[in-house]
């Protein structure tokens, strides 16, 4: 039986795809649970249309996200720390500092979007990245510096 794919579905495959599969797979599981519907050029035609409103939805984020990303570039942020003897940290700054740090500047991002490349262990400045959308990366300033 042809359908087509309303959602992705692993194995099978993609979105707005027309697929052969069983009768019993079509009929007892896909469709029931609203993955496919039955092939015909009113149903492509919707499944057209959803696509175009998804795409155009995507978009739409990604030029939200890389908004909010140009003005969280321009921002710097300072982290106070403990130190110790040649200016040392006791522990490393971590992600939920550095998130801190951007709600204090009015920026409130999660802490699982901060990337630290190296361990930051001394005073000083770093780059530090966050992963505002999928598509969309952006990197911010941090002063690390002794409280």
């Amino acid at each position: 039986m042809k359908v087509i794919l309303v959602k992705d579905v692993e194995k099978i495959g993609k979105l707005g795809e027309v697929v052969e599969v069983s009768d019993g797979y079509a009929r007892n599981f896909l469709i029931p649970k609203d993955l496919a519907m039955n092939s015909s050029p009113e149903n492509m035609r919707k499944i057209d249309n959803a696509k175009l409103k998804a795409a155009r939805a995507i978009e739409t984020e990604t030029k939200t996200a890389q908004e909010f990303a140009d003005k969280l570039s321009k921002v710097s942020c300072s982290v106070g720390v403990q130190v110790g003897p040649d200016d040392k940290l006791y522990g490393s700054v971590t992600p939920a500092d550095i998130q801190k740090a951007l709600l204090a500047e009015g920026f409130e991002i999660d802490k699982k979007l901060v990337t630290i490349e190296t361990p930051v262990e001394k005073l000083g400045v770093y780059h530090v990245k966050i992963k505002v959308h999928p598509q969309v990366e952006t990197t911010v300033k941090v002063w690390v510096v002794k409280k």
